[in-house]
């Protein structure tokens, strides 16, 4: 008899684990999402008070909304734009990391890694360097640069299959390919003295609401495509057999799933210029906190990713005054170890 009511007991407790777990996962998200956009919005305020020029909340707002303030138009004209670049760029560069590590099955895929930001970059280097007054056009260019990179990458790693390091083996070289060419025009129009150097150097020191005018519809296009394919983006997380089985097409949503996601990497290089590591770091930390849910990890990621990039640009600001150090030149010095713990501690790649 004890032994019939444990057994009728077990289901029912597995079942109360269960809703356990969920509650404390959906606690846990909850509380990582309002930590997030707390310390995103304490960082914005933050990064505007820094620099020759400081004004009060109160001070910042009466010179915004009611009337002129010299040093608020000031602040407005040289630190906003640069400030909301950050936030945009970032949040494109982590969500498209998000998706190419969905669409590739490569928890090492970052759009800076295996070559799209620097075949994005390409494109906008000539662009720039060489038909300035295509300028606005700047943003599609890049991203036809990062198509064919990441064409080029799918292909020369292609081999039976995909495998994750051949993706990144190929997509080194790739990135190596297109940042020489990009560095070589960049020596054509001029060297620093120019926009071209800014993308190659990923420096976002003179931006304008111009830039900003030109970033923010690509960016807005891309995060609700993004969000609109997050369902699409648990089903490749499947085996393919399974997601087909499912009722998915699994190539088309892959080539789908990846052009917004090269779309989000080559909008943000031709402004903001080419980010590496950015793209591999947010998301591993995002799963940490909020899970695997794309539906869920895909909005968290894009408040990550616009608090990180921001913060490194707010440190390069800072860290040697009077001298600046661009925020990717940040991004690479803490990527790179963690790249490299990541890359001994995958299975994948333990061999």
């Amino acid at each position: 008899m004890n032994i019939v009511k444990i057994l009728k007991l077990e289901p029912d407790e597995k079942k109360n684990g269960d809703q356990i777990r969920k509650h404390k996962k959906r606690v846990r998200a909850v509380f990582s999402f309002a930590i997030m956009i707390l310390l995103l919005i304490v960082l914005f305020f933050t990064a505007i008070n820094i620099g020759s020029l400081q004004v009060g909340f109160g001070e910042l707002m009466e010179g915004l909304f009611i009337k002129y303030n010299a040093n608020v138009a000031t602040i407005y004209d040289l630190r906003f734009p640069r400030i909301v670049i950050s936030i945009l760029a970032g949040a494109a560069v982590v969500v498209s990391g998000v998706l190419f590590q969905a669409v590739l099955k490569n928890p090492l895929a970052d759009p800076g890694i295996i070559g799209i930001s620097s075949g994005a970059g390409f494109a906008a280097v000539l662009i720039t360097a060489f038909a300035p007054a295509l300028y606005f056009f700047t943003p599609l260019a890049a991203f036809l640069g990062g198509v064919i990179a990441f064409f080029l990458v799918y292909c020369l790693s292609w081999k039976g299959g995909l495998s994750p390091l051949r993706i990144i083996l190929t997509g080194v070289a790739v990135n190596a390919f297109f940042t020489g060419l990009a560095s070589t025009l960049k020596s054509m129009a001029g060297g620093d003295r120019t926009g071209a150097a800014a993308i190659v150097e990923a420096n976002i020191t003179q931006k304008t609401w111009d830039d900003v005018t030109v970033l923010f519809p690509y960016v807005a296009a891309g995060l609700f495509l993004a969000l609109l394919f997050s369902g699409e983006c648990n089903l490749l997380s499947l085996e393919d057999k399974t997601a087909r089985g499912l009722g998915l097409n699994v190539n088309v949503t892959r080539i789908i799933i990846s052009l917004v996601a090269v779309l989000l990497a080559g909008i943000s290089t031709a402004i903001a210029g080419a980010i590496s590591f950015l793209g591999l770091i947010v998301p591993h930390i995002g799963r940490i906190l909020v899970g695997s849910d794309h539906k869920v990890l895909i909005p968290f990621s894009a408040l990550s990713g616009a608090f990180t990039f921001l913060l490194a640009d707010t440190i390069g600001r800072t860290i040697a005054t009077p001298y600046e150090v661009s925020a990717a030149v940040i991004m690479s010095v803490i990527g790179g170890p963690f790249f490299i713990i990541l890359l001994r501690g995958s299975r994948k790649y333990a061999g």
